[in-house]
């Protein structure tokens, strides 16, 4: 006995809906698997010490590395600009704070020399950062 054979080709619809959801899934490894940068800009290594934070809305963070590179507010600087940059921010703002982020590794002599120049351009208040201390 003999079978026919048909043979139908049906034309369906594609469900995109596991595609989707495969791309979704992707998307959240991807995102769960990738580093993030916490504080983009320059690395230097604070010392640590307990105090309070200073308010940031009227404050300059002047960033001295270890190879006694000066960056203010994110802007490589030398000495000489040092004083005029901060002479028109103390024009401007005579209340904001300079906050001189120090690598521990610093020349000191810099970071006096940085404060010195500080209060010769008029800013009234000078803080160090430091990083919180880790209590054992």
């Amino acid at each position: 006995m003999e079978f026919k054979r048909t043979r139908k080709i049906e034309k369906g619809r594609l469900d995109i809906a596991p595609l989707v959801d495969v791309i979704f899934l992707l998307l959240i490894f991807f995102m769960l698997s990738s580093s993030f940068i916490l504080q983009p800009g320059i690395n230097v290594n604070l010392p640590e010490a307990r105090g309070k934070d200073h308010n940031l809305q009227e404050n300059m963070v002047l960033t001295l590395t270890k190879e006694n590179q000066i960056f203010l507010n994110n802007e490589r600087t030398t000495f000489e600009g040092l004083h005029r940059r901060l002479l028109a921010t103390a024009r401007k703002n005579p209340r904001c704070t300079l906050i001189i982020n120090a690598d521990t590794s610093a020349r000191h002599g810099s970071v006096v020399e940085i404060m010195n120049i500080a209060q010769q351009a008029g800013i009234a208040s000078i803080a160090i950062g430091t990083k919180p201390l880790e209590l054992p």
